[in-house]
């Protein structure tokens, strides 16, 4: 599985350009926003197959751009992975988890685990309901 769209949604241009490079390495395409706004804006013109959001965004943050995509009949059923350097197992169940994200990648990211992040998340929203 490779030459999905995804939409990376970061406000620090060295871990957006490592995402992207890294992806598109692969073969995926990207798309890239630095923040929630654009972001869902981007999402609702050009429908990825998945969606990575920083966590923590300047203005609306992670988690109020995941209600805002869920809300949105036209990108609710995108999966959205959360990319955050809280690595604290609370933090990870109740404030990411919990929100309903589809999955969490931690950063520093390391490559092989953040891949299959992305593989299975992609893997799961191709499956017929």
């Amino acid at each position: 599985m490779a030459n999905e769209l995804i939409l990376i949604i970061e406000d620090n241009e060295v871990n957006r350009v490592l995402l992207r490079d890294v992806l598109r390495f692969k073969g995926y395409q990207t798309l890239e926003a630095q923040t929630a706004e654009e972001g869902i804006r981007i999402a609702q013109e050009r429908m990825p197959a998945l969606i990575l959001m920083d966590f923590h965004l300047p203005a609306m943050n992670g988690i109020e751009a995941f209600k805002a995509l869920r809300a949105d009949a036209v990108t609710s059923a995108i999966p959205v992975i959360a990319v955050t350097a809280s690595a604290m197992p609370e933090d990870r169940q109740k404030k990411i988890l919990g929100a309903g994200f589809d999955g969490m990648q931690t950063k520093p990211i390391h490559v092989v685990e953040f891949l299959n992040t992305v593989g299975k998340a992609l893997k799961s929203s191709s499956k017929p309901a």
